[in-house]
């Protein structure tokens, strides 16, 4: 068994951290953004399941239509979605990403 503490790990702003992955299962991955930055639009080729762990972000989708999500919040992003993700608050993030790396991600070809 693996554990952490996500309330006490300390990561970098925009520097993500890798906390677990296995190839054909899953990746977890720690972020801290800071208040006012964002992940720009963008998509992943695999689910994306993203927990608010501390602070407050705005989630908005292609259209614009966005919710506001503070500690507890779970979203969850079908493979190809578009979306983006914005600190109001500085913020700290769990992603999980599944299966990893998906089909037609980079990596998926090794």
């Amino acid at each position: 068994m693996q554990t952490w503490d996500l309330r006490t790990l300390s990561v970098a702003p925009r520097k993500p951290e890798i906390l677990q992955s296995a190839r054909g299962e899953g990746r977890s991955i720690a972020l801290h953004l800071p208040a006012g930055d964002s992940l720009q639009e963008h998509e992943v080729h695999e689910r994306a399941y993203v927990v608010v762990t501390e602070g407050a972000v705005d989630f908005a989708d292609a259209a614009g239509a966005s919710i506001s999500a503070g500690p507890g919040f779970l979203a969850v992003f079908e493979p190809g979605e578009r979306h983006e993700v914005r600190a109001t608050q500085d913020a700290r993030l769990l992603l999980i990403l599944a299966p990893w790396p998906g089909p037609g991600h980079p990596g998926a070809r090794n």
